[in-house]
């Protein structure tokens, strides 16, 4: 028969849940990852749009805990494309022969915690129930898909993709193309698309700051001095703050002169990488105002002197903080002078509907097209969680809990009042890093608890059974739970390091900012990558500080 309890269910096949049940394994644990897609990847499965690119330079685009791997895996170029990523996590699944212990095209549609028997029953949309002690969501920060609120959406007769559910082939060429949404996606796809289509119209809400990407191939001497440098490279990862491989600035911006601020953010720009740009440069654009705008004024100057048309380059110059998420290209700016391509401004013309042949304007205008793309982002970070019930303890909902809390809350980003045994893999009040480091660290601070617990556990039992006066053992199995002071605290912290950065005076889906109605609250913690290292380790000294005894 099949079997339907284990020690550990973990939802998504990503970056996390890959090493996370890994980790597991490695404890002598059963384990079962589900996930709704048809094979292992995450994010990288689904975001398969043209263009579709880490922003984080490949060599640290990994898994740190296998250097071998890290040495003789190939990459080719300083970025890894989409299907490169997907190659390289299928590469580490099959390597470690994880695949067995994995079930796709399998949706997690209810959990709820049975407080009686100390484990969580999961439903699935296949039909399956299963029963775990222990609960590790990987549902990945950008997953859920935001579509905007426009009316006649659903008659459009054209093709119409959204960029995180895309296609496996798509043929663009010669044809008339709208793309609504111009953040990280819509920008890599726009770059990407230009060429071949017979007509683009980007449908723009709010200009975009972005970098070069420094995107090229890799000389064997660069890579051989990678690989020689490895233990080096990943000390500074995990002590960084946003854990890009490369120092941050300490120098204020504005404490060396116009001609050496010119100079830094010029070289920036010709090395390419958008949190190169904003973190290597000076150390407070994200937090003076008058630093930002010096990097603001380079960025609008870099525009002006590639966008050959002054209107195109009027519509695309942002005026608002350089304090979204830091973007990079491989030659945006440079489309718009194609005679194929334009620019609307929704903010000076936004759209009225979207009827069966393209998009009608306020302003009277039509555009007819042949396809249509969604650039619109997701509902980030809780968006993948609210929409499925989740329950803990009582039946409360983490819908419930978060309503309640008045906003998207966790310890540590990691666990839940309420919620026993249940670990999130970057959940809400997560570090905003570089995903793999943090997804690492987060991942192995989980199986250092479940570790913990069980040997704890084991303990108990034993001395239970040693006991003369009973010669029963509770074989339920351990109960980790964080406190909801321990939440609250961290919580305020998280508020407290958001209300220093610029990042909270622009709207972003940083912040909930993208999704209509949605409350805007912190959702991440930012005080780097080395300094949340730092805290895990000072809540396990402390005997798991911030937890309910286990």
């Amino acid at each position: 028969m099949k079997q339907t309890h284990f020690d550990a269910i973990v939802v998504g096949a990503g970056f996390g849940g890959i090493y996370e049940l890994h980790k597991l394994l490695q404890l002598g644990l059963s384990v079962r990852v589900i996930d709704a897609a048809g094979d292992v990847g995450g994010t990288w499965y689904w975001n398969r749009y043209p263009g579709a690119m880490s922003d984080t330079e490949s060599y640290i685009y990994r898994y740190s805990w296998d250097k071998e791997d890290l040495i003789n895996y190939h990459w080719k170029e300083h970025y890894l494309k989409q299907p490169e990523v997907l190659a390289y996590l299928e590469h580490v699944v099959d390597q470690y022969n994880l695949r067995q212990h994995m079930q796709f095209n399998t949706e997690l549609e209810h959990a709820h915690y049975d407080e009686t028997n100390n484990v969580w029953v999961v439903e699935c949309s296949t039909g399956e129930s299963f029963t775990t002690r222990y609960l590790i969501t990987a549902l990945g920060l950008l997953s859920k898909t935001n579509y905007p609120n426009i009316p006649g959406i659903g008659s459009f007769q054209g093709e119409m993709y959204h960029t995180g559910k895309w296609p496996r082939e798509h043929d663009f060429n010669g044809k008339r193309v709208g793309i609504i949404g111009n953040g990280s996606t819509g920008v890599q796809v726009i770059t990407a698309i230009a060429k071949d289509v017979r007509q683009l119209i980007c449908f723009q809400r709010t200009p975009q700051y972005s970098v070069p990407s420094g995107d090229g191939p890799v000389t064997k001497e660069y890579r051989d001095a990678i690989n020689g440098r490895y233990e080096e490279i990943w000390s500074q990862v995990r002590n960084s703050a946003v854990a890009f491989g490369f120092e941050e600035s300490t120098t204020p911006a504005m404490s060396v002169s116009a001609e050496e601020r010119e100079k830094k953010f010029e070289e920036a720009w010709q090395r390419g990488n958008g949190f190169r740009f904003m973190f290597w440069t000076f150390s407070d654009l994200t937090v003076n105002e008058q630093a930002n705008e010096e990097a603001c004024k380079f960025v609008r100057k870099k525009i002006s002197q590639t966008v050959k048309d002054p209107e195109k380059a009027r519509k695309l110059t942002p005026h608002d903080f350089y304090a979204r998420r830091p973007l990079c290209d491989a030659g945006y700016y440079e489309q718009f002078n194609r005679p194929n391509v334009d620019i609307v401004s929704l903010k000076e013309n936004p759209i009225e509907r979207i009827s069966e042949k393209g998009v009608a304007m306020s302003d009277g205008t039509q555009y007819d097209l042949d396809v249509l793309i969604f650039a619109t982002g997701f509902d980030a970070v809780d968006g993948n969680y609210t929409r499925v019930a989740i329950k803990g303890r009582n039946g409360e909902s983490l819908k419930e809990h978060w309503d309640r809390k008045d906003g998207p809350t966790s310890y540590l980003g990691v666990c839940l009042p309420g919620f026993s045994n249940l670990f999130m893999i970057t959940g809400p009040n997560s570090p905003f890093t570089n995903i793999p480091p943090t997804l690492e660290t987060q991942v192995e601070f989980i199986a250092d608890t479940i570790a913990r617990a069980e040997e704890r556990s084991k303990g108990k039992a034993q001395a239970t059974n040693g006991a003369a006066e009973s010669t029963v053992s509770d074989d339920s199995g351990p109960v980790v739970e964080a406190l909801e002071t321990a939440e609250d605290e961290w919580t305020d912290l998280c508020k407290k390091l958001s209300d220093n950065s610029l990042f909270k005076k622009t709207d972003s889906w940083i912040f909930g900012a993208n999704v209509p109605g949605k409350k805007h609250t912190v959702m991440f913690y930012f005080g780097g990558l080395g300094a949340y290292r730092r805290v895990l380790s000072e809540v396990i000294d402390a005997g798991y500080r911030g937890f309910k005894p286990f």
